[in-house]
Formats: structure tokens, C-alpha cells, sequence
């Protein structure tokens, strides 16, 4: 059965599509089988693969509501062993859409039961919110992986996210375990990303990966290109970080 991973920060441009999509990526030149879900209705991640999204008629939205089978919404991608679900402009109104609907949280996750079987990893992208696709997400979770900015402020609204991960534990998925945080936008040459690193070892005691994804400007332009960084520049400097990162994820996995 897969292990579904919940990419989680609500605080925006610290690097959440791109670990999501790139560890997906890495996870499947690993020989692994992944699917990413693309649960952010702005569709970055699906747009970042090369789909246009504007012109798909279904996506992640009209599984979640039952309208379609999961399997029926995989599209392929130029990484083998690599399929996402894609999201739609319909996928904003989900979350109202759901707000009275009983067992809300659950949707996601009973959506994802038939096809949990199919992939060694399922990788879900969430929107920069707390709000209900999130919560369903974490719902349907094994673990919960949080990128953080290495900037000013990058650790404003930690707190929030580590006590509304504790929420769903308590009250939705008591087996959803914290995986740690991943270190984005690094520049070795500055204090302040330092200052971050020794911050976080606070709120993740040993849940850090060592790896960092440094600050670049080919990580930046890979999405516009529609390519991950491995599509991209697999030389670059970013591109033998999210590797490593990748390597020490899949170690850490074995471990347990």
C-alpha cells in the first residue's frame, strides 16, 4: 500500500510545489512507482508537468466528490513511473461545496482507497491554507512533510500548522506522523538562513533533513518550461539537492 504524503505550509512561495514535484520526480528515477495529486486549486504543480490545465475537463475535484473513480483522472508524465491527477479551476469551490456535507475531512481519503495499491508513493500538493482540502489531505495522509523557507518569517505560523497537524491526530487520523521539515531557498552565504536552521531544530528535533534545497534560478524557471529540475538542468546545483534530499527521504524510509 502506498505511502501518502502530505506537502503542508500555509504560508505561501516556500518551495511546496517545487519539493513536491521534484521529490515526486526523484522518488520515480528511483524506480518508484509515484503519483502526485495536485490538491491546490492555482493548479501550479499540474501546470509545472506541462498540462494545461485551463483545458482539462476533469481533475482531482471530481474525485473527491465522486463524480469520477481516481484511476480514471491519472494522466501520464515525461518522468516514468511518474502519474499525477491534476486540478481544475472547479477545485475552488470544493471546499465550500463540502462545508456541509457530513464526514467532510474523509472525502480525499476514501477516494484514494482504490488506488493506494497502485503506487509505492502518493504525494499530495496542498493550496497555502489551513482550510478544508488541506484538512482532507492530512486526513488521508501517512505523514506530513513541511518545507520551510529559509528567509525572515519563515517560521510565522509554525506553530499554527504544528497544532492543526495535532488537531486532525486527535480528532481524524491518529496513525498521521510528523516526517520533519525541508529547508528551501538556502543561501550558505547569509546569518539569517543559519539563524532558521537552528530555529527549526526547536520545533522538529530530529526531524530535519540534512539535505537543503539552495536558493537557484533553474529551479525557478524549471515550472515555466513546464519541467521539473530533473527535466530541466539534472546538472544543476538544485537538481543534486532535491537527489540527495531524495536519497535521505527513501533511507529514512527503510529505517523505520
Amino acid at each position: 500500500m502506498a505511502h501518502v504524503i502530505s506537502v503542508v505550509n500555509q504560508k505561501g512561495g516556500v518551495g511546496k510545489t517545487t519539493t513536491s514535484l521534484n521529490l515526486a520526480a526523484y522518488l520515480a528515477e528511483q524506480g518508484k512507482f509515484v503519483l502526485l495529486i495536485d490538491l491546490d486549486p492555482q493548479a501550479n504543480a499540474t501546470a509545472g508537468l506541462g498540462i494545461d490545465y485551463k483545458s482539462l475537463e476533469r481533475g482531482i475535484y471530481e474525485g473527491i466528490i465522486g463524480e469520477h473513480r481516481l484511476r480514471d483522472l491519472v494522466h501520464p508524465t515525461p518522468h516514468e513511473g511518474l502519474k499525477v491527477i491534476p486540478a481544475t479551476p472547479s477545485l475552488a469551490g470544493a471546499a465550500v461545496e463540502l462545508v456541509t456535507v457530513e464526514a467532510r475531512e474523509h472525502y480525499l481519503r476514501k477516494a484514494l482507497l482504490e488506488i493506494r495499491h497502485d503506487y509505492d508513493y502518493v504525494i499530495i500538493d496542498n493550496p497555502p491554507s489551513l482550510g478544508l482540502l488541506t484538512i482532507n489531505a492530512l486526513t488521508a495522509a501517512d505523514s506530513v512533510l513541511v518545507p520551510v523557507q529559509a528567509e525572515y518569517y519563515a517560521l510565522e505560523g509554525l506553530g499554527q500548522l504544528l497544532g492543526t497537524v495535532d488537531l486532525v491526530r486527535e480528532q481524524l487520523n491518529p496513525d498521521l506522523k510528523l516526517m520533519g521539515a525541508v529547508i528551501t531557498m538556502y543561501d550558505s552565504r547569509t546569518r539569517l538562513s543559519q539563524e532558521v536552521l537552528e530555529e527549526l531544530y526547536k520545533y522538529f528535533p530530529d526531524k530535519i533533513f540534512r539535505s537543503v534545497i539552495p536558493r537557484s534560478v533553474r529551479l525557478a524557471e524549471a515550472p515555466s518550461f513546464g519541467k521539473t529540475i530533473l527535466g530541466y538542468d539534472p546538472s544543476s546545483k538544485a537538481a543534486r539537492a532535491y537527489e540527495r534530499l531524495t536519497k535521505e527521504f527513501m533511507f529514512r524510509e527503510e529505517g523505520n
